[in-house]
This record gives structure tokens, sequence and C-alpha cells, in this order.
């Protein structure tokens, strides 16, 4: 408690009890200082290293993840790698099999007729995709986009060669007109979309 003693009016005097409660005062903290302090410090040690340790942790797991994710990777390109190369060489025959010359000599019978040919080409064609059109799975949009437009083509030509002739001539005629119109394309059909799926597959390897 402060007691004010009037010597003068300048001056204030402070009683010793207060300034004994003061020093008594700093004493104490200074005591509890001495024991807080170090458990402050422990504590902040304690913050830090878990702090490291955690943020240590997080990289491992972070780098567990990747390395995880690359095996995948790599395992699953094990199983499906010679899964899509084979797709690729299945499509690669399909375009061969498709091919109006290999087609025609394939197909076409003695005394068979222009129409008679017709609808056996376009039975092959179709059932040469429907044979192959899972294989679309493993290979890109891109490629599977050359397959089957070169099928459409090839459908077209055919289509179109039959109606330029007389449906009751012989299937020999109509065949001769089919290969005439295919090899007067600009880029040969089969050999561009050949070209699509050995670019892809290069890749691969």
């Amino acid at each position: 408690m402060i007691k004010e003693t009037k010597k003068s009016q300048s001056f204030i005097i402070f009683e010793p009890n207060f300034l004994t409660t003061i020093s008594n005062i700093k004493m104490d903290f200074l005591e509890i200082l001495k024991y807080v302090l170090p458990s402050l410090v422990v504590l902040l040690c304690t913050y830090i290293m878990m702090t490291q340790f955690f943020k240590r942790e997080r990289e491992k797991d972070i780098l567990e993840h990747e390395k995880l994710k690359m095996d995948f990777v790599a395992n699953n390109a094990k199983i499906t790698t010679p899964i899509r190369v084979a797709a690729y060489e299945r499509l690669t025959l399909f375009l061969e099999r498709i091919n109006p010359e290999n087609m025609i000599v394939r197909v076409i019978q003695p005394g068979m007729t222009a129409l008679e040919l017709q609808r056996a080409l376009l039975l092959t064609v179709r059932a040469e995709y429907e044979h192959n059109v899972s294989q679309q799975i493993y290979v890109s949009t891109n490629a599977w986009k050359a397959i089957v437009d070169t099928k459409e083509l090839i459908t077209e030509i055919i289509n179109k060669s039959a109606q330029t002739v007389n449906i009751d001539i012989k299937a020999s005629d109509l065949g001769k007109k089919i290969i005439d119109v295919y090899s007067s394309q600009e880029k040969e059909p089969i050999q561009m979309a050949v070209e699509v799926l050995k670019s892809e597959i290069a890749v691969l390897f």
C-alpha cells in the first residue's frame, strides 16, 4: 500500500513496506520464471521436433505414394502392352482383309453376278469389322477413327461401283470396277490407316 507523506510540495516518499513488497514480487517472479522457463524451452523444442517429424513423415508418405503409383503403372504396362500390341496387329490384319483386291479374290465365285458379289463383299466387310470391334478398347480414339473411316470408305466404294454397272453382269466386271475406283483415290486408304497404327504402336516401345 502506498502512503504519501508530505515533506514538501515536490516530493513523494514511499514507505519501506511498499518497497519490500515490490522486491518480494520480483523475487517470486524470478523464482517462478526459474521453473517455467525451462518448461517453455522444452515445450518449444518439442514443438519444433514434432513439426519436423510430421513434415518428414508427410514427405515420406508422398514418396511412397509416388513409388506405388510408378510401380502400378509399370506393372500395368507389362500386362497391357502385349494386349495393345496384339490389338494393333489384329487391326492391321483387318485392314488387309478388307482391301478390295484381297477381298474380291477371296469372295468371288464362278458364275457369281455383280449383285451377288456386292452383297458378299458388304457381308465380308461387316463380319470382319464385328469380329474386331472389341479392339477399340486397346487403341487410341484416333486409331479407331482411322479404322472406322476406312471401313466406311470401302463400303461406299463397293456400293457406288455397283450403282454404275448392270446387276446381272459378271461379278468379275464389278470386281474390276471396284478396284479401279479404289485405286483412283488420291491417297491409298488402307495404307493411310496402317500408317496411323504404325505411328502409334511405335510409341509403346
